[in-house]
């Protein structure tokens, strides 16, 4: 019997061929605990500098924020997923932390990056190397975190492709800047889904235009997205961090 117990423990820790899909699944799934509904992308303070108004000024937003995304944060998910060794991962996020050109950009990059490390270093056991990476970094100071490096990392050490580690940042930067809206009550839940379908087929092309980039050709293509984002901390009142 204890060798029964024994082995359907161990079958446990280390799942059948059809894990790859579930640690998707469990990356993308909103109640991952990586603080990114603690941040609305700039949302909050387009709302009260009157940049979006209504929700057809909401899809745009919607759209620049993912186009962002594609051309600045997609090209370090892609070399990471590829690449996922320390000495490159360590390489790309001092590289990212010096393009974030504003300091909320930066910080809720870092902050959602150490979380998502954290959680992957003790949901993934059967990747050691995630703790291992994690417990030589902490003390490092020149080492910020930044979350996309980060998940393009735990998506290459999971055996997640590149391809697929691309979509899925782009899933989950809109997935998050929808719930942003929707708590701003910009827009309802129902009206949030319908959004976030609609806006599907045009976060394909951004993907197809931004897809396996190198870092060196990352850029911002929507700079006013970003000096609104970097306006948050000024705000009088604010329901989120960034």
């Amino acid at each position: 019997m204890e060798g029964v117990m024994e082995e359907n423990i161990e079958r446990d820790i280390y799942p059948s061929s059809n894990s790859l899909e579930w640690s998707l699944w469990q990356l993308l799934d909103s109640i991952l605990p990586t603080g990114g509904f603690a941040h609305s992308f700039g949302l909050e303070a387009a709302i009260q500098s009157r940049l979006v108004n209504n929700p057809e000024d909401l899809q745009t937003f919607v759209i620049q924020v993912l186009q962002n995304t594609g051309s600045l944060l997609l090209p370090f998910v892609h070399a990471t997923t590829i690449s996922h060794d320390i000495e490159t991962w360590h390489k790309l996020d001092k590289m990212l932390d010096a393009m974030l050109t504003n300091e909320v950009a930066r910080k809720a990059s870092t902050t959602q990056g150490s979380a998502l490390l954290r959680i992957a270093a003790a949901m993934f056991t059967e990747v050691p190397s995630l703790k291992t990476m994690r417990e030589q970094s902490l003390g490092a100071k020149a080492i910020s975190f930044h979350h996309a490096p980060i998940f393009g990392l735990v998506c290459g050490l999971l055996g997640i492709s590149p391809d697929i580690s691309q979509q899925a940042y782009l899933f989950i930067t809109l997935r998050d800047v929808i719930s942003a809206a929707t708590r701003l009550n910009l827009i309802g839940p129902q009206g949030g889904a319908v959004l976030q379908h609609r806006v599907f087929c045009t976060a394909e092309k951004i993907l197809m235009k931004w897809k396996n980039c190198d870092v060196e050709d990352a850029c911002q293509t929507a700079p006013l997205i970003d000096v609104v984002q970097g306006c948050h901390s000024y705000l009088f009142s604010r329901m989120f961090c960034s």
